[in-house]
């Protein structure tokens, strides 16, 4: 039986129209990439945005596979606020991808930086692979990240994602399922945050367009 998984950070229900172009202007540049990344193995660029400022928060440790690598293509905008949004992001989704590796649903890491909706359709995600014995392998690239703050403790933010290069991979057999190429490789998602108390920001909303041909070259 085919697995009904194509790998995405949050499955949740396609939507967001006026989203269409955002991911676009990323597919040259993906295509440039393709060439170093089975040499760079995903490492974060050095501008990436540095974990958030909250330091008194004791955050989960994220602890991934070896052969799971990512690229945040998101530079530091120099507005605080922003960056902390992109930051914790980042950790919700390597948060996601620790309780995929760990066969865990309900794993603390993706709810400390989750709640309402977005948790909920995490755990299901979630639970997809558990059941296939299923976690993620390969590099994983984001991209084209842009944040709106209001009032200091609300935040939007969409950004893309290429997984053409990443891959199921099944625990029993070890076996990694390589797809061929394909436009469904490339998502767009769009997020709703709040700031906590303590200082971290957390996804309560996601939705997801994944392979529109408005994302096309």
């Amino acid at each position: 039986m085919n697995r009904p998984l194509r790998l995405a950070t949050v499955a949740f229900t396609a939507s967001a129209a006026l989203l269409l172009t955002s991911c676009g202007s990323g597919d040259d540049e993906s295509k440039d990439n393709d060439k170093i990344a089975g040499a760079g193995q995903g490492a974060e660029k050095s501008s990436s945005p540095s974990a958030s400022e909250a330091t008194d928060v004791e955050r989960p440790e994220i602890k991934l596979p070896s052969d799971l690598k990512y690229k945040f293509e998101w530079t530091k905008t120099g507005d605080k606020s922003k960056d902390a949004v992109l930051s914790d992001t980042e950790q919700y989704v390597k948060a996601i991808d620790m309780a995929i590796a760990e066969q865990d649903a309900l794993h603390k890491s993706y709810r400390f930086y989750s709640e309402g909706e977005a948790a909920a359709g995490s755990q299901k995600f979630i639970t997809e692979f558990v059941e296939y014995k299923d976690r993620i392998t390969g590099t994983k690239r984001f991209y084209n990240a842009k944040v709106n703050v209001t009032g200091g403790k609300q935040a939007s933010l969409v950004y893309c994602e290429d997984q053409g290069k990443a891959f199921n991979k099944n625990l029993k057999t070890g076996k990694t399922d390589v797809t061929s190429p394909s436009k469904d490789d490339l998502v767009i998602y769009s997020s709703q945050l709040r700031l906590n108390k303590q200082g971290v920001w957390i996804t309560e909303q996601t939705t997801s367009d994944r392979g529109s041909a408005a994302y096309q070259s």
